[in-house]
């Protein structure tokens, strides 16, 4: 096993769209796959999600992780992890950042799957309370990666 160099890193965060976000719920740890852009130029993540705990989570503790892998076999991967801090977008803001993160998701879906949906509920989950969604981003403070066979 051997650490990752920043731009490999890097290269799997901006080619991959689906990771497992890491926080914290009532004193206790919660892992939860989400669909993200990653921003190179802001060097943060893009997502969106409804109200719930995962949102009431990290409104209070904006201390996060996301995790990334890519695995071809047991012997064979390539997993990176993220973490940053939460925050939530509102306004107008929220809205170009939610279309940044729809464009973004379907560029990486067409390079990486040959595919290209039409709409965000295509490949994203769709809100159920019948209200905007909670669009937010986390502002990256580190990145590091292992492989294995690399």
């Amino acid at each position: 096993m051997k650490d990752l160099k920043k731009y490999e890193v890097v290269y799997i965060l901006k080619n991959n769209y689906v990771g497992n976000l890491s926080y914290l719920w009532k004193s206790k740890p919660y892992v939860v796959p989400i669909t993200y852009y990653y921003d190179e130029a802001e060097h943060c993540i893009l997502s969106y999600t409804g109200e719930g705990h995962k949102i009431e989570a990290m409104r209070l503790n904006n201390l996060v992780s996301i995790g990334v892998a890519q695995i071809k076999s047991v012997n064979n991967w390539q997993s990176i992890l993220i973490h940053g801090k939460f925050e939530e977008l509102s306004g107008t803001h929220a809205k170009q950042e939610l279309h940044k993160f729809a464009n973004g998701v379907k560029k990486v879906m067409f390079i990486k799957d040959n595919k290209y949906p039409d709409l965000i509920s295509d490949f994203s989950s769709k809100t159920t309370s019948g209200r905007a969604p909670i669009v937010y981003r986390i502002k990256v403070s580190e990145m590091m990666g292992k492989c294995r066979t690399c």
